[in-house]
């Protein structure tokens, strides 16, 4: 079956269910926000509460769930921005900005001050995974900082506290930053604040089904006992809280899962083409190709990959604005190479270097233009 292609849309995907949330909190925005969240968030709540869960697409919950307590309950469905993946897509709800202006694209960058790839979320150097050893700066403090949404609402509305619930793995981004490891800790975290008196923000991160679903895949057993028992436990809280609290629930991506891994290391005379390793993810790949050589890397690299990725220049892939709109992040240029790949099919390519070899093969994974992954649904629970 031929995977059908959703672009992102940036006039309703997931930046404009948040910044949504932050036209509610008076916080002035360039983005479009999302009329149907706005309709409901007309009314005043003392508490308004955003869960993602990480991975839970709208095609992952129709197919597992498709008269669930979250299907009856939801009010649209949205795309992710691009590439759709969780360092792409949680840096946007944690800015209220498209990847274009944060610069946080993907989960390995290649950043010229160090000589290096890093793991976005991790820090780590991509290919041997271990930290870097005293810089002289941190990238992450000075180079692709951003002001956080909790910041943002705090200083536009000073009468409201944010809060932040994450695992302990996981960056800080909020004076208010509690550490919760499952999904049962984040429901018991999430009653005891809403008990506190004032008006509360609180966001609401879990990592699963994501790591499920790379585990096991999107069909899987365990995939679907976490999502249904995500529902009744959910359900099971929101019965518990007062009318004065809204609980939007959402998704960062959803998943894809992967039939085949190739690594270029298999093809030399696509090797022979670059100045140095690719970077970024296996379904979303950006190439640093020797200006003499961009003919022989186009063919070559569609001679293999054309069925399974969309190859394009960096510049029609900006031009087409896959990354969003708005002032563009500085670094955006380092980032990506001459050529990029965007994965249309079931496929990866492995990041690796003869040096180390790639991060293992997972059953299921995202960053590609597929509507599985492309798709999340917004559910809304409110008693207003």
């Amino acid at each position: 079956m031929k995977n059908e292609i959703v672009l992102p849309n940036y006039n309703n995907c997931i930046l404009n269910t948040i910044t949504s949330i932050l036209k509610y909190y008076n916080v002035d925005s360039n983005h479009k926000s999302l009329e149907s969240l706005d309709k409901i968030l007309e009314k005043k709540y003392k508490n308004v509460i955003f869960l993602v869960l990480d991975g839970m697409g709208e095609h992952i919950l129709n197919n597992i769930s498709s008269k669930g307590y979250f299907t009856k309950n939801k009010i649209d469905c949205v795309t992710s921005v691009y590439p759709s993946t969780t360092t792409a897509a949680l840096t946007t709800y944690y800015s209220g900005k498209p990847p274009y202006e944060t610069g946080w694209i993907a989960w390995s960058q290649y950043f010229k001050e160090y000589g290096r790839a890093l793991d976005m979320l991790t820090h780590n150097e991509s290919y041997i995974r271990e930290p870097i050893k005293n810089p002289t700066i941190n990238v992450f403090d000075k180079i692709v900082n951003y002001e956080t949404i909790f910041e943002q609402i705090e200083k536009a509305s000073p009468n409201v506290k944010t809060y932040e619930l994450e695992p302990s793995y996981a960056d800080r981004r909020a004076k208010r930053s509690i550490r919760t490891e499952n999904i049962d800790e984040i429901i018991y975290t999430i009653e005891d604040l809403c008990e506190l008196p004032g008006e509360k923000f609180i966001f609401a991160y879990s990592d699963n089904p994501d790591g499920i679903l790379h585990k096991y895949g999107t069909t899987s057993e365990e995939a679907k006992e976490f999502i249904q028992e995500a529902e009744k436990k959910i359900q099971e809280l929101y019965e518990k809280l007062d009318k004065d609290t809204i609980l939007i629930i959402s998704a960062d991506h959803g998943h894809k899962d992967i039939e085949k891994a190739y690594t270029l290391l298999d093809y030399p005379e696509i090797q022979e083409c670059l100045i140095m390793p690719a970077s970024l993810e296996s379904r979303v790949v950006t190439f640093w190709v020797k200006e003499n050589m961009r003919k022989q890397f186009e063919e070559r690299f569609n001679n293999v990959f054309e069925k399974d990725f969309w190859l394009m220049t960096k510049e029609e892939f900006l031009a087409n604005n896959f990354l969003g709109f708005g002032k563009k992040h500085p670094k955006i240029d380092d980032f990506i190479g001459n050529y990029i790949a965007l994965s249309i099919g079931s496929s990866i390519i492995r990041l690796e270097t003869f040096l180390a070899e790639g991060k293992p093969v997972k059953k299921s994974t995202h960053c590609g233009l597929t509507k599985d992954e492309m798709e999340v649904p917004v559910i809304v629970l409110s008693n207003k």
